[in-house]
């Protein structure tokens, strides 16, 4: 797979109080106002201070539990519980941040596409282009009782590898492929000119240059058009977690932008090659980021303190999808520049307490990537897809 030109990328995932499960009862952290639109504001703002490309927020479409394949919600009072909606989230924060990227997460098994592309086209319009969104899917029978539309077969983690896991896995993905497709033609539905809104003739709109997308397929059967006018990037930026087969080919196949999982920096050509296989021939090829939680200190012995120290609050052992990176901040710059030139465009990295391991990032991370020549010293763009490089797609309906 060739990377795409040009500077490493830098995105943060915002989690609740952080990504450690204690990380709400350390001594900075704010969980009185997890709940309030000034929360998340500030560590926004913080993000962007320190020229970070994007922020992605966190969300689900269930009450967070220590076991994702439980049967039930678990009994658990020592976590932290409950979330706002990540777009409306994005959509508070957008008009009082100016350059960093803004990309909720959407559970798409559950929801519609056409309310979706209305909701982030809505968020590009309000944050003048700085819109993306993270696909997600949860065909768990515990999100799928919360609506009582569909059943999913009761399969625990372990259960995956078999064929009915696999069978479950690979419908999930396809569904999400065609979501995406449903985005990104009522994203077009509209052309650039559509709205021509003169007041002397009485024109506000040309309705000929709205389009129905007729898409019809297993999951949906969708008309068209949006109600949005087309949105500042054309195509607000597409983006997917992914650490299989399956979502790999969601990523190269449908995403703009990928964030994958290597613990180690032989894992990247391999997730790169599988997600190359999966480009059909996209104009550019997907960006992809690797995954770290971070947890930094002064020294490395430090930083191992403290995840002890939170480990033992926290009554076990941290675990997480991704590798879990103690250190410094140079250690960090030191990894991070490795994965890059492994063949990542750059990282997501995930503070795990907040907001102590974003000004880390923000104030000690990002001047050593400076001061390494990987990383700008001021936003080179206007827009996320200027931000990952990416180009402002063509309309797909509109004639020459």
């Amino acid at each position: 797979m060739t990377r795409a030109r040009g500077r490493l990328r830098l995105a943060v995932a915002l989690e609740g109080a952080g990504w450690h499960p204690a990380a709400w009862r350390e001594p900075n952290a704010r969980p009185a106002d997890l709940f309030t639109a000034g929360y998340w504001t500030d560590l926004v703002r913080e993000a962007e201070a320190g020229l970070v490309d994007l922020v992605t927020l966190e969300d689900g479409f269930a009450v967070q539990t220590d076991e994702p394949f439980g049967r039930t919600d678990d009994d658990r009072t020592d976590r932290v519980r409950g979330r706002l909606d990540a777009v409306l989230v994005a959509s508070r924060v957008a008009p009082l941040t100016t350059h960093v990227g803004l990309v909720p997460t959407a559970v798409v098994t559950h929801t519609e596409p056409f309310h979706l592309a209305k909701a982030i086209a809505t968020l590009d319009h309000v944050s003048g282009g700085r819109a993306g969104v993270r696909v997600q899917v949860a065909p768990r029978p515990r999100e799928a009782a919360l609506l009582g539309r569909r059943t999913f077969p009761d399969l625990g983690y372990d259960d995956l590898g078999t064929p009915a896991g696999e069978e479950l896995v690979r419908e999930s993905f396809a569904e999400a492929a065609d979501y995406v497709e449903v985005l990104r033609r009522l994203w077009d539905s509209w052309e650039d000119d559509a709205e021509i809104r003169d007041v002397a003739t009485g024109r506000f709109i040309d309705r000929d240059k709205l389009h129905y997308i007729d898409f019809e397929g297993r999951w949906f059967d969708v008309k068209g058009p949006s109600i949005t006018p087309r949105p500042p990037q054309g195509q607000p930026v597409v983006a997917a977690l992914a650490h299989r087969t399956e979502p790999y080919r969601l990523v190269g196949g449908s995403t703009d932008l990928g964030f994958v999982t290597p613990h180690a920096t032989g894992d990247i050509a391999p997730v790169l090659a599988e997600i190359s296989a999966a480009d059909t021939g996209r104009d550019e090829p997907v960006r992809v980021l690797g995954d770290l939680v971070v947890v930094l200190d002064e020294s490395e012995q430090a930083a191992v303190d403290r995840l002890g120290r939170l480990d033992t609050v926290a009554g076990e052992a941290y675990r997480s999808d991704a590798l879990v990176f103690t250190g410094t901040a140079a250690g960090l710059a030191d990894l991070v520049a490795e994965w890059y030139d492994a063949g990542l465009a750059g990282v997501r990295l995930r503070p795990a307490v907040l907001p102590d391991d974003l000004e880390s990032i923000t104030r000690r991370v990002v001047p050593e990537l400076q001061a390494r020549g990987l990383f700008p010293t001021s936003y080179d763009a206007a827009t996320l897809r200027g931000l990952l490089g990416l180009s402002r797609p063509a309309n797909r309906y509109a004639t020459a």
